[in-house]
């Protein structure tokens, strides 16, 4: 099997970030039989305060499924790229609540994190989605 580049990589983890729970799954045994590493999990809270927890959400649930290991360069890989998605997305949610799914995928050596927000008052939701990539060897 040739390659993937980071675009692929990319796309995985979006779709692990918008996938249902009864899809993840499904998703995470496919990527895992192409010898793509995924892994996904959701959070929710005010912007602001969301993303230490988006941030360590990731790493967490990274090593959880083995996508890392626990070294100071693959952990700071996953919370370098959560960190970038979650800022992707700061002029729509500053001040307002947040909620969805961060997805995680690692090939070769592109390592993405796509984090799908819902932003928000009460029903009053905007959809915004951010992706950090990273190289990690």
């Amino acid at each position: 099997m040739k390659p993937l580049k980071s675009i692929d990589v990319a796309r995985i983890a979006v779709k692990m970030a918008m996938s249902t729970r009864e899809e993840e799954e499904s998703l995470k045994h496919k990527y895992w039989q192409q010898g793509v590493k995924v892994a996904a999990v959701d959070y929710g809270g005010e912007y602001v305060n969301s993303i230490s927890k988006i941030i360590e959400r990731a790493v967490v649930a990274a090593k959880r499924e083995g996508i890392i290991e626990d070294t100071h360069a693959a952990e700071g890989a996953v919370a370098g790229a959560a960190h970038e998605a979650a800022i992707q997305v700061m002029n729509k949610a500053m001040g307002l609540n947040v909620g969805g799914k961060i997805g995680i995928a690692y090939a070769d050596e592109h390592l993405c994190v796509c984090v799908f927000f819902a932003v928000g008052m009460l029903n009053l939701n905007e959809v915004a989605i951010g992706l950090g990539h990273r190289s990690l060897k």
